[in-house]
């Protein structure tokens, strides 16, 4: 039996949903004949770009296309496993002989990107001089890792994930076709985990297809994929919007309990907060992307626990004499430790926001704001202190040209890289011992199991 998103795999251009901009000039340049020698389609996967390839190689040559047809003059290479410089030789000498049944000899390279450097050497010579009945048709996930000499000499084509409510009509569609009786409510679950995809949509529905005969709901749906319920998502946002450190510890027991990985939380909550954006959740949303192994249970915890606390990050180091103008006005703390961290979250300074710091320096550069990924600041006498995780980073932005960026984009502040182990509001108790003393268990370095 096969597979629904075999089965329904669009044999025409007409078939070809949510993909306009790409069908409708391919459409019209076949009805006028112009027929480019080279096409690069691009775009992530399952959204349709093998599919067109294949139509498009069909059409060109008066080809009848059914998906279990072999035309020796539709040549498809996967770049992945064909990737070296003698595949591409080799390639180059076939391209030389006639097309046995059609006009075009047409080749469809998957995941061109994955190419080495000499192989697209040895390709661009093809594609610079390529015979008369030749069509090269290219496509890929990964558009920045094809070197602009071979996208400069193809006709490149966007392919998109579809939008919700064009997936949704589609596997209606499918549903009513193939019997499948399914709530509303389940299939736009299904289509929201499909993320656009067509493949990965039908896929899913394929999976939960044989979970009834009679309607299959939304319950059924979530028990079935692993998925945290919406209600769990939407409280453990809450607590972690009150600090509410218990109640997130209750609820992620609970989820875990039910099997359900930490990997999944974190990215229902992403989908939650983008959903309705609010302020409170926004650096969490950052925090929840870097949620997956080694150690997923761990970092959801440092996410949503430390998220909201002062102590780990964003703090200021005050000078003393601030130091004892805020001891002054503190009431008795209980500890002599509780007094020195009184300090330090009384005088994070109002005049430097470092999250538009961060935002700033995305803005300039991509790989700078790349080695600032999770560091903490200080600021002492007016000196700002960036505490990042790694040597690499710390030799990179301490570039004299960084610095300066870094510097202008700090409002003029000098600015000075340490790494994150030299600085002194950062305690040196392991992330696997915080684990265990807040879950008041062992945590493991297993990224299959399970430590709550």
């Amino acid at each position: 039996m096969k597979s629904l998103y075999r089965k329904y795999r669009p044999l025409t251009l007409d078939d070809v949903v949510g993909q306009e901009q790409v069908t409708r000039p391919l459409g019209s340049s076949l009805k006028e004949g112009k027929v480019g020698h080279a096409y690069l389609f691009v775009g992530p996967r399952g959204c349709g770009k093998t599919s067109v390839a294949r139509i498009l190689a069909h059409a060109v040559n008066g080809f009848k296309y059914e998906t279990e047809d072999d035309y020796v003059d539709i040549i498809e290479i996967d770049g992945a496993s064909n990737r070296g410089i003698d595949n591409i030789r080799e390639l180059r000498e076939k391209v030389m002989i006639a097309p046995s049944s059609g006009k075009y000899k047409v080749y469809i390279i998957d995941e061109v990107h994955m190419l080495t450097k000499e192989a697209f050497n040895a390709l661009l010579k093809t594609l610079e001089e390529p015979p008369e009945h030749v069509i090269f048709i290219m496509a890929t996930t990964d558009a920045y890792k094809v070197p602009v000499t071979i996208t400069s000499r193809a006709q490149t084509f966007t392919f998109k994930l579809a939008d919700a409510g064009t997936m949704l009509a589609h596997v209606q569609k499918i549903c009513e076709k193939e019997g499948i009786k399914i709530e509303p409510a389940a299939l736009e679950v299904v289509v929201r985990r499909g993320g656009g995809s067509f493949r990965d949509t039908l896929s899913l529905l394929d999976q939960i297809s044989t979970l009834s005969q009679d309607v299959i709901t939304k319950d059924m749906v979530i028990a079935a994929m692993g998925l945290p319920e919406d209600e769990k998502i939407s409280e453990l946002l809450a607590a972690y919007a009150e600090s509410d450190t218990q109640k997130i510890t209750t609820i992620l027991r609970e989820l875990m309990s039910a099997g359900i990985k930490a990997e999944q939380i974190a990215s229902e909550a992403i989908r939650q907060i983008t959903d309705a954006p609010k302020p409170e959740y926004i650096d969490l949303l950052g925090k929840l992307i870097d949620v997956k192994a080694p150690f997923p249970e761990a970092r959801l915890m440092v996410a949503l626990i430390h998220g909201k606390a002062p102590a780990a990050r964003n703090v200021a180091q005050p000078s003393r004499s601030v130091e004892r103008s805020a001891s002054a006005s503190l009431e008795k703390p209980s500890s002599q430790q509780e007094a020195k961290d009184a300090v330090r979250f009384a005088n994070v300074p109002a005049q430097f926001d470092f999250n538009k710091f961060l935002v700033d320096v995305r803005d300039y550069s991509a790989a700078v704001a790349a080695q600032l990924k999770g560091a903490s600041f200080a600021v002492e006498n007016g000196t700002i202190y960036l505490y990042v995780g790694s040597d690499f980073a710390v030799n990179f932005l301490g570039r004299d040209q960084n610095l300066q960026a870094l510097s202008r984009l700090a409002g003029g502040k000098p600015v000075v890289i340490k790494s994150a182990k030299d600085n002194p509001n950062t305690k040196n108790d392991s992330l696997i011992s915080k684990m265990s003393d807040i879950m008041g268990g062992e945590v493991k370095n297993d990224t299959g199991g399970n430590p709550f």
